[in-house]
């Protein structure tokens, strides 16, 4: 089952969206802003992505630069701050099995449906 970790005020994350719908293939929506993401999914689709945490945090976001910013933070830190802050997750992130990637640009999506 593909998943899309949306936010439906993202107009890149509408996109993905838009695109998943028009593949014809079976999806599930999770709003993450809605519904929390625990420690351990989050670390399984830093895996899946293949990246590091702090590649999957949205730097420009007010939360970040308040309190992250210019911090020496360990991969376990930044995991915490994104479960507990989770606008500062990357967006939108498409999980198909084994695969996962962040839809910027949504083009990346197709590599994986």
């Amino acid at each position: 089952m593909i998943t899309i970790l949306h936010n439906p005020r993202c107009s890149k994350s509408r996109e993905g969206l838009s695109l998943l719908e028009n593949s014809g293939k079976d999806f599930e929506v999770i709003r993450y802003l809605d519904e929390p993401i625990s420690e351990e999914k989050l670390k399984n689709i830093i895996s899946l992505l293949g990246i590091t945490p702090i590649e999957l945090v949205r730097k420009n976001e007010t939360i970040w630069k308040s309190d992250f910013k210019g911090k020496t933070l360990s991969d376990a830190q930044i995991i915490k701050a994104m479960v507990a802050n989770p606008k500062l997750i990357e967006r939108p992130i498409v999980i198909n099995g084994k695969k996962a990637v962040i839809g910027r640009p949504s083009q990346n999506i197709l590599d994986i449906i």
